[in-house]
């Protein structure tokens, strides 16, 4: 109860901050997953052999025999990033505190907000048992499918904060529902074929860790039937959608969806053309980021939950344990 009277001392966060402060946070938890690519295709994933510490007895890269001086700060560096991603899910958990103290009703918006300091501590968890079993590919998988979830996450946070917390009202003919659910459904496959991919890929973080034994030729037709199945139902959503004349705004998510997603499919030809090169490994995970929040704000901007409560403090305070 103490630390909630100190929240309560806190400014009340305008909506120009709140909105910052959950754009923010998809910036950072995406940008996270872009940074660890780099890591990947560098080969710098062991740059720092132990975990939580760079090497053992210091926190911090230090000049070494068997270890690139480059590749050490390429990984630390991502190390790094983590604490500005807790410090930006850190703000946005005051935030939301702050906003429930005076608006009870939103606990809905708390707990989403709770949600991107606890995931990126299970991110760090997985990242260091990546680290501790040398860049195994199916934990390394695990350490990127996380940070989709979060990214996803932080989407919904956005919208949370502009809305209310009404039972979700459709904006979609009841048919597109389901449609919908199928359309997240194969983009997690899609996203799931493509750490596959990757993890029978060149580019493992280091030279010398051990791949997965399988035709990576086989395992890209079927990330690409993935996106074949996201495409398609994108087609049925995009008929059921004029035939009942939605509005404008889900036209615009919609049309912004298709565009990253086509662009995401050709890079990734080309890229399988040139034989994966490493800068476009790294521009195809952007990709990935950016398929997440597209699709995230379309099916955000599905539903409706009626106006938002909490713009403004509440008349008269109601601090939750005041009593």
């Amino acid at each position: 109860m103490q630390l909630s009277s100190l929240v309560g001392r806190l400014p009340y966060p305008s909506q120009a901050l709140q909105r910052a402060l959950a754009i923010a946070a998809i910036i950072t938890q995406a940008g996270i997953g872009v940074t660890g690519s780099i890591v990947r295709v560098t080969g710098s994933g062991l740059g720092c052999p132990t975990w939580p510490q760079c090497f053992p007895g210091s926190m911090v890269p230090i000049e070494h025999p068997e270890y690139a001086t480059l590749n050490q700060w390429i990984e630390y560096g991502n190390r790094m990033l983590t604490v500005v991603v807790v410090f930006v899910a850190a703000l946005c958990v005051l935030a939301a505190w702050r906003i429930y103290l005076d608006h009870p009703s939103r606990k809905r918006l708390l707990r989403l907000a709770w949600v991107m300091p606890a995931g990126v501590v299970a991110q760090a968890v997985i990242g260091g048992i990546t680290v501790l079993t040398d860049l195994l590919w199916w934990i390394v998988a695990l350490h990127f499918l996380p940070t989709t979830v979060l990214v996803w996450m932080a989407v919904i946070l956005l919208r949370a904060f502009t809305e209310g917390d009404q039972p979700p009202r459709p904006r979609v003919p009841h048919s597109s529902r389901p449609v919908l659910g199928v359309l997240v459904a194969s983009l997690a496959g899609l996203l799931i074929a493509g750490t596959v991919v990757t993890g029978a890929g060149p580019h493992g973080g280091d030279p010398d860790v051990e791949r997965f034994d399988a035709p990576i030729e086989t395992l890209t037709r079927i990330h690409a039937a993935f996106l074949y199945l996201f495409l398609a139902v994108l087609v049925v959503l995009g008929v059921q959608w004029y035939r009942a004349r939605v509005e404008k705004k889900l036209w615009l998510h919609y049309t912004t969806v298709w565009v990253i997603a086509l662009a995401q499919g050709v890079l990734g030809v080309v890229q399988y053309r040139l034989g994966i090169p490493e800068a476009l490994v790294s521009l195809h995970v952007l990709g990935s980021m950016l398929i997440i929040v597209a699709t995230a704000a379309l099916w955000c901007a599905a539903r409706d939950r009626g106006p938002v409560v909490s713009t403004v403090p509440a008349p008269e305070r109601h601090t939750v344990g005041a009593a």
